[in-house]
């Protein structure tokens, strides 16, 4: 699913960027459908999905056709949601709110469960969610950097992959080993983990981890330019580097 199929992020969205319901029985049975997909997994049948909305069965298949177009409609809705979510936010935590933006992680726990859920599942389905996330990662990152809020990169298209591979990765990897009490309430789970989580990673985020940039430089001595025109050298080292022998490695 690329952004273009997802669609533009629609005005009037919540504080964390949630895309507004319009009350309708569609959108009230999309949304039961999303809360559920996160707590339960999509094995989750139309019968439960319709209990949760307060509808029939009859009545949601008769919104979205079947469960399958539900589950793609909730794909859609989620993420745009994350597209929002992650503009809007990137600044409001640079601009001294983060303690605020962690104290909304109730109305993030949905998403987060919905994209965890997705990855589980595996297929075509957490492929596309995956490379959308990378897609509109590109996005922001670059209007990010733009703003300066974020450092420049040698090579951005590889460093916003990494990012969203691996901090996806720690989220799936952390609750699998260690896996929740209460699977459905994902508020806690996510609560633990940012807990856990958050301190090293904005930690990494603004210091940074090796004391000089040598490793790179080194590194840039055996490989070719990077891709033309995705970013420039961040902190260039105007002092001259000396080629070393495997012995002084």
């Amino acid at each position: 699913m690329s952004s273009a199929e997802a669609g533009p992020v629609p005005e009037g969205t919540s504080p964390t960027g949630r895309p507004p319901s319009d009350g309708s029985t569609r959108d009230r049975i999309r949304d039961a459908a999303v809360l559920r997909f996160a707590r339960s997994g999509f094995g989750t049948s139309v019968r439960t999905i319709a209990a949760d909305a307060g509808v029939s069965p009859a009545l949601v298949i008769h919104h979205f056709g079947s469960k399958d177009a539900l589950h793609r409609a909730c794909d859609d809705f989620v993420l745009r949601w994350i597209v929002a979510a992650k503009r809007q936010n990137m600044g409001r935590a640079a601009g001294g709110q983060l303690l605020q933006v962690m104290a909304e992680v109730d109305e993030f726990a949905p998403l987060l469960g919905y994209a965890v859920r997705s990855l589980q599942a595996g297929g075509e389905v957490a492929r596309a969610f995956v490379q959308h996330m990378i897609d509109d990662a590109q996005v922001y990152t670059r209007e990010a950097v733009a703003d300066g809020i974020v450092k420049p990169s040698l090579d951005e298209d590889a460093r916003v992959r990494y990012l969203v591979l691996s901090s996806l990765g720690t989220l799936l990897l952390s609750l699998t080993l260690d896996p929740p009490d209460d699977p459905e309430d994902f508020g806690a789970n996510v609560r633990a983990f940012m807990t856990e989580q958050y301190l090293p990673m904005i930690e990494l985020f603004t210091q940074g981890f090796l004391t000089s940039r040598r490793m790179l430089d080194d590194y840039l001595l055996y490989v070719g330019d990077p891709p033309a025109g995705t970013g420039t050298d961040p902190e260039p080292d105007h002092e001259h580097v000396p080629e070393t022998t495997s012995e002084e490695r």
